[in-house]
């Protein structure tokens, strides 16, 4: 009876695939510390979220000098390859790297050293992959405390001093990338920058992670030319009173998404809006899995979900 019903699942999804498609939406996460590597939730709303490989691990990390895959964010190009980068370790001076087709069978694992350079630099966290279509380019982002350029500042004793300023690279084949530069400096630290293209700019959602005074709150900021960067002036905070981190934003019908952890309530919160100014709580009515951690949220299709969903009704 049991492999009867898996079978009529199966079969639902492959019937499911002939009819007209439609978009989907998945998030790309890690749990606990990060040590068994990338898990992927599905929605069809954006607000009732199911795992797939019943919640399993689908890619296990295997470099950096702490084997982590944490933060794992992924952008898919114009060829339908979805590319994956992520946070190996707690003070690695580079990042790690992988590409799929269909998000279940990985290239092999590369680091890409994005910080040896400067050997003062402490960490390479929570890098986020941005693909701009204008110009067929990969942008990837993330933050480094660089001792000999931001001094170390006044944190909370866990927080070891740092001072983020938000870091770049671009590509369009990932063998080769234009030399690191900085990305984003607002005059504080920070962290967790992520990319959203709009009808007619680019909206760019931070973490402001100063201690003190104490922040720990996300801004905004826009520009109409990823070449010319964001401006450096911010919003005011838009995430409330919790403290929250690993933002990402996604469009769902007239509404801009912003996801994000509530890291210190162990829950995740939910914004979301039509202008990008005015900000409405949705956090009540998003249902997300259990221990999901600092992720990525993307649209795709139905195709590439239903392959994904078969992995849930496999022994």
């Amino acid at each position: 009876m049991k492999n009867l019903i898996k079978l009529s699942i199966v079969l639902i999804i492959l019937l499911s695939s002939c009819t007209l498609k439609k978009d989907v939406y998945l998030f790309s996460y890690f749990i606990n510390g990060g040590q068994d590597g990338l898990h992927i939730a599905y929605s069809y709303d954006g607000h009732e979220w199911g795992v797939v490989n019943n919640g399993e691990s689908l890619l296990q990390p295997v470099i950096g000098k702490d084997r982590l895959m944490r933060d794992p964010s992924i952008a898919q190009g114009k060829d339908g390859v979805f590319h994956m980068v992520w946070t190996t370790g707690w003070w690695d001076k580079g990042i790690g790297y992988a590409s799929s087709t269909d998000l279940i069978n990985w290239s092999e694992q590369q680091y890409i050293p994005v910080m040896e350079h400067l050997e003062s630099t402490r960490n390479s966290w929570a890098p986020e992959v941005f693909y701009d279509d204008k110009d067929d380019i990969f942008y990837i982002v993330w933050a480094s405390t660089v001792p000999e350029l931001y001094p170390d500042i006044e944190t909370l004793p866990n927080e070891k001093g740092l001072n983020h300023r938000q870091y770049y690279t671009t590509t369009k084949d990932f063998k080769s990338f234009s030399p690191t530069e900085l990305f984003f400096d607002p005059g504080f630290s920070v962290i967790d920058a992520a990319i959203l293209k709009r009808d007619s700019d680019y909206m760019m959602v931070v973490k402001n992670e100063m201690s003190a005074p104490v922040e720990k709150n996300l801004r905004l900021t826009f520009t109409t030319d990823l070449k010319e960067g964001f401006p450096t002036e911010v919003t005011e905070s838009i995430s409330g009173d919790s403290w929250v981190e690993g933002p990402t934003p996604m469009q769902i019908g007239e509404y801009t998404y912003i996801y994000f952890d509530k890291y210190r309530e162990k829950k995740y919160g939910a914004i979301r809006s039509t202008d990008g100014q005015n900000w409405e709580d949705v956090s009540e009515t998003i249902n997300l899995p259990k221990g999901i951690r600092h992720g990525t949220a993307f649209k795709t299709t139905e195709d590439v979900l239903n392959k994904l969903l078969v992995l849930s009704v496999k022994e």
